[in-house]
C-alpha cells in the first residue's frame, strides 16, 4: 500500500495531531509516489506571527532544485482558501525566488479545487485530492470521497429548516435579506438564520450588502441541494380513485380548499402539471396532514389498495412544506416550484425529464 493512502488510513488518534503536521505528512506521502522527485528537506514554520506560509519543501528532480512553499488551513471553504491564496501568491511574491505555492486543507471541494488552478496554485487534501505542477512534474489525482464532517455540513444547510429559509429565498435570488426579517418569512429562529447564512457566505453562495445578504448562485445551490436530496419523511400511502379527467379536478378544489380545516397540496408530477406541463402520468401525487387527509378521502372518494393505487398521498413529518405552498390556477393548491423540482428528480427518468423541463420554465435565473 503506498505511503500516502497508508497515513490517509491511519487511525486519527495516530495521526500528527497538528494540522501542520499532518499536512506536512501528506505532502511528503504524495511526493514519495513519485520515484523522480527526491525530497531534501521539509521545514515548519517557526512559532511567532504568521507569515502566510505554514510549510516549505525542498526537492530536487534530475538534479534541478525547487521550492514548495505551502499554507494549511482548517476549513477548506470558499471563503476561507480565497484568503490563503492570496497569502501564498504575496508570500512567494515577496520570496525573490522561484517557488510554487501550495494550498493544503482537510476537504477540497471540486468548486475549491477549480478556484486553486484558476490562481495557478497546487492543492493537496487529506482526502487524497492532488495537483501539483513544477518543473517537469506534473502530479494530479481525485477521488470522490468526502470527510463526514463535509457530508454532515451539506447535509445540515438542507435539513427541513434549512429548507424553509432556501425556498424562501430561492422565489427571489437577488433580494437582500436582513436576518429577522427572512426568520418572519421562513418561520424559523434568528439563531438558525445566522447559521445558514455564514454556511452559504463561506462556501460563496451569497452576499452581504449594506441591506442584508443575499444569493448569488442559485443555480448551485439548487445543485447541491438535489446531489443531496431525499424524499421527505413521512408515510405515503397508496389510494384508487374512479374519479378522473374533469370530475377528478373539481372534486380537487373541493378538497383543496384552503378555508378547510387541515392541509393538503399537490407534489411531483401532479404539481409540475398545473407549473410546467411536460407529461400526465397515470397516478397523481399529494402531500397532506391528518385532517387533509381526510378531506382528500371524502371528496376524491379515495378507497385503500394493496396495487392499482392511481392516487399517493405523502404524511410529511415536515409540515414547513406546506408553508410554500402556491396556487398556479384557482382552487390548485401544490408544492411551489422548487420543491417540485426536487421531487421529480428522485422520480425515475420520466421524472428527471419533467424536472429539466420545469427548471427551465420556472427556474432559470439571470447568471
Amino acid at each position: 500500500m503506498p505511503y500516502f493512502q497508508q497515513m490517509l488510513e491511519m487511525p486519527l488518534s495516530l495521526k500528527s495531531t497538528s494540522l501542520e503536521e499532518r499536512a506536512a505528512e501528506a505532502l511528503k506521502a504524495l511526493l514519495n509516489q513519485v520515484p523522480a522527485i527526491e525530497l531534501i528537506k521539509v521545514e515548519h514554520e517557526p512559532p511567532g506571527p504568521d507569515r502566510g506560509i505554514d510549510i516549505v519543501a525542498h526537492v530536487s528532480v534530475s538534479g534541478r532544485r525547487h521550492t514548495l512553499v505551502c499554507e494549511a488551513k482548517s476549513s477548506g471553504q470558499p471563503r476561507h482558501v480565497r484568503m490563503g491564496l492570496l497569502q501564498l501568491r504575496d508570500y512567494v511574491a515577496h520570496l525573490g525566488i522561484e517557488a510554487t505555492p501550495v494550498f493544503i486543507a482537510p476537504y477540497l471541494s471540486p468548486d475549491v479545487q477549480a478556484l486553486c488552478r484558476g490562481r495557478g496554485v497546487g492543492f493537496l487534501d487529506f482526502e487524497g485530492n492532488a495537483r501539483l505542477v513544477f518543473g517537469s512534474v506534473f502530479i494530479q489525482r481525485s477521488v470522490a470521497t468526502k470527510p463526514p464532517a463535509e457530508r454532515r455540513d451539506i447535509k445540515s444547510l438542507f435539513n427541513p429548516k434549512s429548507a424553509q429559509l432556501l425556498r424562501v429565498m430561492l422565489k427571489e435570488p437577488g433580494r437582500a435579506w436582513r436576518v429577522v426579517d427572512l426568520a418572519k418569512a421562513a418561520g424559523v429562529s434568528l439563531g438558525h438564520v445566522s447559521n445558514v447564512r455564514t454556511a452559504l457566505l463561506n462556501r460563496e453562495w451569497a452576499k452581504l450588502s449594506p441591506d442584508g445578504f443575499s444569493l448569488t448562485k442559485p443555480d448551485t445551490v439548487l445543485d447541491a441541494w438535489r446531489s443531496d436530496y431525499e424524499q421527505p419523511d413521512g408515510p405515503r400511502l397508496r389510494f384508487y380513485t374512479t374519479l378522473h379527467g374533469n370530475a377528478f379536478d373539481s372534486a380537487l378544489r373541493t378538497a383543496l380548499r384552503r378555508a378547510a380545516p387541515g392541509r393538503a397540496m399537490l407534489g411531483s408530477f401532479s404539481a409540475a402539471q398545473w407549473l410546467a406541463p411536460y407529461g400526465r402520468t397515470g397516478t397523481q401525487f399529494l402531500y397532506a396532514d391528518d385532517a387533509g387527509l381526510d378531506r382528500l378521502q371524502g371528496a376524491l372518494k379515495l378507497s385503500s389498495t394493496l396495487k392499482g393505487e392511481n392516487v399517493v398521498v405523502t404524511l410529511p413529518k415536515d409540515h414547513g412544506l406546506f408553508r410554500d405552498a402556491v396556487e398556479p390556477a384557482p382552487g390548485i393548491i401544490c408544492t411551489d416550484a422548487v420543491q417540485t423540482y426536487l421531487d421529480l428528480t428522485i422520480a425515475g427518468e420520466r421524472g428527471q425529464e419533467a424536472a429539466d423541463h420545469l427548471r427551465r420554465e420556472r427556474l432559470a435565473w439571470p447568471q
